[in-house]
């Protein structure tokens, strides 16, 4: 059965570069969290599957998720993400509240994967092509 995944839109940032440094500044022991209202209903689907962030209207890159804790005393749940953040084939996203599921046939592949060449690209080229739409 494929993976199942999470859409999440990186509230302020405006490129994948600006995001990869916030969750680096946040990351404790290779390890980030958010912190969520509710727990996903499918949350035991999604450990090992990914959290893809929505920046500027497209999936632009993905975190692994590692599990849920339920927060003391704040009535939420945080969601323990890898800090690694993986750059992915970008595809239009439109942006929403809070979180969606994704279905693991449904996710963007990631950008290191494939043999287009794109990963050797540095980031800020690769976040431009990305904007005019030519990737």
């Amino acid at each position: 059965m494929p993976a199942l995944h999470l859409t999440k839109v990186a509230f302020a940032c405006d490129s994948v570069d600006y995001l990869r440094e916030r969750i680096a500044a946040r990351a404790v022991d290779g390890e980030v969290t958010i912190t969520t209202r509710y727990r996903p209903t499918r949350h035991a689907e999604l450990i090992g599957g990914s959290l893809y962030w929505i920046v500027k209207h497209r999936l632009a890159a993905r975190s692994r998720i590692l599990g849920f804790v339920e927060a003391e005393g704040e009535k939420r749940w945080q969601i323990r993400l890898a800090a690694e953040l993986v750059s992915v084939r970008a595809r239009p996203k439109r942006a929403h509240q809070g979180w969606r599921y994704l279905k693991g046939e449904d996710a963007p592949a990631d950008v290191a994967g494939d043999n287009s060449g794109l990963a050797a690209l540095p980031p800020k080229v690769l976040d431009e092509l990305v904007r005019i739409a030519l990737i």
